[in-house]
């Protein structure tokens, strides 16, 4: 275990984070739904997450955040970055992506953003059916300070019925900022 890895469990542990360190196989080539996603914390202590648990993840910022010095860091951290202007092409962009790899797991918060939606974005569930890979439920519950993989779920093709088991997984957790959380 490198020193990188044992700081940031030690990290982990002294703010009183728990990590189920139970990666499926599949999960190593798949979508990885990452929520709850109310500030920019759940993203570092989520990537931290990750790397104590030995998961190379790629994950989706806006294409702004691309610039020196942070463009560097970004893509070393896995960073792929999104262009709003092909937002529509997102799931074939992506998909293509994954499926040109043999290996490589994407982070995606379905929420979209860090402020409070109404409803979830689709591009997860999408990106998912394209590559046809597996979606895993990734979380970060700061209620109970536990984070890890979840459950594994396989686009039906229905994405409402599909989104309620989804959803379901995640009712009751809470994100840095409860009130921005909702399902």
């Amino acid at each position: 275990m490198s020193i990188k890895v044992k700081l940031i469990k030690f990290i982990l542990k002294k703010f009183g984070f728990t990590i189920d360190y139970t990666i499926p196989k599949e999960a190593r080539n798949s979508v990885l739904a990452f929520a709850p996603h109310t500030s920019m914390w759940d993203f570092i202590v989520g990537k931290m997450v990750f790397v104590a648990m030995g998961m190379k993840i790629h994950f989706l910022i806006k294409k702004g955040f691309f610039i020196f010095p942070i463009k560097y860091l970004l893509v070393r951290w896995g960073g792929i970055p999104v262009d709003k202007k092909r937002i529509r092409m997102l799931p074939v962009d992506i998909g293509n992506i994954i499926k040109s790899n043999d290996e490589i797991a994407v982070l995606i918060a379905p929420e979209g953003t860090r402020k409070l939606v109404k409803s979830w974005k689709r591009g997860f569930y999408f990106i998912a059916e394209y590559a046809e890979v597996p979606i895993f439920l990734c979380y970060l519950d700061w209620g109970t300070k536990k984070g890890g993989i979840g459950p594994c779920i396989y686009p039906s093709g229905d994405y409402e019925k599909d989104l309620a088991i989804i959803q379901d997984f995640y009712r009751g957790m809470k994100g840095k900022h409860i009130d921005q959380f909702n399902l």
